[in-house]
């Protein structure tokens, strides 16, 4: 599979919706916040995704420094800004996937990559070739380019996409992307595209798209559309995730989003869960009791794996 060299498409950067055209080649950063250089906020095994996911090993998680789409809500805001971060090599992400293997998770689970995607890309094959055969999971807010997912096509195994917004509006406040629904519904049918129907084995997704949406307080109408057009456009070839998981940042009051400064509540939650039986949606994951909780937010201190990948130089 040919893939577009890095020094190429990061000279003037297009890879997401933002088109920044900055020379990340040359040590600009983009919108994203990053350069060329691929850097990593935590590698590990993640417990913490839905069951198919994160099996009984865990997911073997690397969570990626910079983000897109900056959501105000961000709960890895430390890592969404770039303060946190170790910069890698392509050997290294490679030896990241196959030290992962032998830590026997579940899968490889690439967490925020849209930014890195061709070097990503280049990783996968490389690790391919030395024997990594985990499903490969791409984690991703959807703010995406088709032209950019397309660079994955044939190394990514399942896709697990959020459906945050569908009003441009409440897009526009809180990611400021006027434009997100328009490029994230575009993403999905193609992530649809390239895993076609979900395939399990003993319980895990080997295959597959798992759409994520996080209910958000005040805003179950938005939540419902959603819902709506996710089932009413792809049917049973999704599985459709309904989060109550958001968590308040502290400061959030203070940078003039109060209404976002409460957790969901117990009825908003299962209002949206309401719609999602009303309209017959059977391939579906929901969360029981209280999940709104900073313990849910990674330790992007914690390196081991890290410093293990770079004692293993070939």
């Amino acid at each position: 599979m040919d893939q577009i060299p890095a020094s190429t498409v990061m000279q003037k950067c297009s890879l997401c919706p933002r088109n920044c055209r900055a020379n990340r080649e040359n040590a600009a950063a983009g919108y994203c916040g990053e350069t060329a250089v691929v850097r990593v906020a935590r590698i590990s095994l993640h417990m913490w995704e839905e069951p198919c996911i994160s099996g009984k090993n865990g997911s073997g998680t690397i969570f990626f420094s910079g983000c897109p789409l900056r959501c105000v809500f961000c709960q890895n805001k430390s890592i969404a800004l770039g303060n946190k971060g170790e910069a890698l090599t392509s050997e290294e992400l490679c030896r990241a996937f196959l030290l992962l293997q032998e830590k026997n998770a579940e899968n490889i689970n690439l967490v925020t990559p849209t930014h890195f995607v061709p070097q990503i890309a280049k990783a996968i094959e490389a690790a391919k070739a030395r024997g990594l055969r985990l499903p490969i999971v791409y984690n991703t807010a959807s703010y995406e380019r088709v032209e950019t997912l397309k660079m994955l096509d044939g190394l990514v195994d399942i896709y697990l996409p959020d459906l945050k917004y569908q009003s441009d509006a409440v897009s526009l406040r809180y990611s400021n992307a006027p434009d997100y629904f328009e490029y994230a519904a575009d993403a999905i049918t193609e992530m649809v595209r390239q895993t076609k129907n979900p395939v399990f084995e003993k319980g895990l997704m080997k295959r597959g798209t798992i759409v994520r949406h996080m209910v958000l307080p005040g805003h179950t109408k938005d939540s419902n559309n959603i819902i709506r057009y996710l089932y009413e456009t792809f049917r049973d070839t999704i599985y459709i995730s309904i989060m109550n998981q958001y968590t308040p940042p502290q400061d959030i009051e203070a940078r003039g989003f109060s209404e976002l400064s409460r957790k969901v509540t117990k009825r908003e939650y299962e209002k949206v869960i309401n719609e999602a039986l009303r309209l017959g949606v059977v391939n579906a994951f929901i969360q029981e009791g209280e999940t709104a909780s900073e313990s849910f937010i990674p330790d992007f201190d914690d390196m081991a794996l890290l410093t293990e990948i770079r004692k293993k130089r070939s």
